[in-house]
């Protein structure tokens, strides 16, 4: 199965990010599953394919050509797909993956996650959906959709349609369940 990987393109995080998004991607490899990301050589897309990749894993990258530029890009894809936009770079993600990760990110990640929680919740999509809560980084976010729950600006059972999870076994147990049940 092709896993999805959201995440933080930064080279500033501390140790424990990178640490644990690499153990995922050694996981993913070592059961067979593979990696398709966007393509970034360095944080937590970085760590995922480096750990896909350790395990002779298969590793598609999805990038828009204006981040074609020495360093940006990893080196180790078994494909990589190049696009003219980052719409179209999304588009790609979801359509040539199974489940989606998100690792810890910023506002590109964010976009990333609530663009494939809204397509979930609206039936668009089927699909297992992780947020990797290494560290807690995660914990704030599921207090403000709680809260948007609470106020009633969303239903409840949309809390429903992802996980918070931070063990990479219990990760990769759920999507394999999820996508045995379908």
């Amino acid at each position: 199965m092709n896993i999805c990987v959201y995440g933080a393109a930064s080279a500033r995080l501390e140790e424990i990010y990178y640490k644990k998004t690499q153990e995922l991607g050694a996981l993913m490899g070592k059961q067979g599953h593979g990696l398709v990301f966007g393509g970034g050589a360095t944080g937590m897309m970085g760590a995922a394919a480096r750990g896909v990749h350790s395990e002779n894993g298969y590793i598609l990258g999805i990038a828009p050509r204006f981040f074609d530029q020495p360093g940006v890009l990893y080196e180790h894809c078994t494909e990589f797909i190049f696009t003219e936009t980052m719409r179209e770079r999304k588009q790609l993600l979801e359509e040539r993956s199974d489940a989606t990760i998100v690792a810890p990110g910023g506002i590109g990640t964010y976009e990333e996650f609530f663009e494939i929680l809204t397509l979930k919740s609206l039936g668009r999509i089927d699909r297992p959906v992780v947020l990797f809560n290494i560290n807690g980084y995660y914990d704030g976010m599921k207090a403000l959709l709680e809260h948007t729950a609470d106020e009633k600006f969303m239903d409840r059972e949309i809390l429903d349609l992802c996980r918070f999870m931070e063990d990479p076994v219990e990760i990769l147990d759920y999507i394999e369940e999820y996508k045995k049940e379908k």
